[in-house]
């Protein structure tokens, strides 16, 4: 499943599945989509995660103690198309997902109508050898991750083996650090748009306000909001919030 390559202003946001209570994940999806979001990335926590800065690491502490596993997930997601009618991608780490079972985890993305998966520590060549076919029989995209050191070389073959977007990290940072748009990050995210790739490209990490999600979008098709999101999910009446949340991002 790709986005439309062509689509400019794209809002995606991420939150953790089972953060802040174990089953306010759906709830919180359909509002995000009534509230304006274009696509979804729902986390499934993992006790180890090393990518993500405190903000989302919390969420995910919160949600395991809460009980939030893969299978309890794919139970709270079986509803997921008759409410959420946009794109949703799952995010996390590999080691859930192994100890799941690949084909089962893909079999299960399909049957609760999820689009495709970003799992950052699956090595590309492991996917390509052991996995492809099984993520492609499904019609799972496999999203990539491209850092400002990412060779253009690299950069066209994840292109070529993509179908959903390639997720653009504007640094080498864990998560939640606020990242402004400098001269060296828009030289590189000017790079990956004169590439004229096929795939379109979303801007994650450090996005969390209208001026920061608009610089992204001058260079990119879409940007993600991740823990200025999860942040809000820790407020009181966070649901009541949600819609102003997105409305300021975007600018509305």
């Amino acid at each position: 499943m790709q986005l439309n390559k062509h689509a400019n202003g794209l809002l995606s946001i991420y939150f953790t599945a089972g953060y802040p209570s174990l089953d306010s994940t759906l709830q919180i999806a359909k509002m995000l989509e009534e509230a304006g979001a274009d696509f979804l990335e729902i986390g499934f926590p993992y006790s180890d995660p090393v990518a993500d800065g405190p903000v989302i690491q919390h969420s995910s502490e919160v949600a395991l103690q809460n009980g939030m596993n893969i299978p309890l997930l794919f139970e709270q997601l079986k509803n997921l198309r008759e409410q959420v009618s946009i794109p949703v991608f799952l995010m996390g780490y590999f080691n859930p997902v192994l100890q799941y079972g690949i084909e089962n985890f893909c079999k299960s993305c399909k049957e609760v109508g999820v689009n495709g998966v970003i799992i950052p520590d699956l090595p590309m060549y492991e996917y390509e050898e052991l996995y492809r076919d099984i993520f492609e029989e499904n019609g799972i995209s496999n999203i990539f991750l491209v850092t400002p050191q990412t060779s253009e070389e690299r950069i066209r073959y994840i292109d070529n083996l993509s179908t959903g977007f390639i997720y653009v990290l504007s640094s080498n940072a864990t998560t939640g650090k606020t990242l402004e748009v400098k001269e060296s990050s828009a030289a590189y995210y000017q790079k990956l748009k004169d590439m004229d790739l096929k795939n379109p490209l979303v801007i994650g990490f450090g996005i969390s306000s209208a001026q920061t999600f608009q610089k992204a979008t001058e260079y990119a098709q879409g940007a993600i909001v991740g823990s200025a999101f999860v942040k809000l999910l820790g407020e009181p009446d966070y649901m009541d919030k949600i819609p102003s949340f997105i409305q300021g991002i975007k600018g509305l």
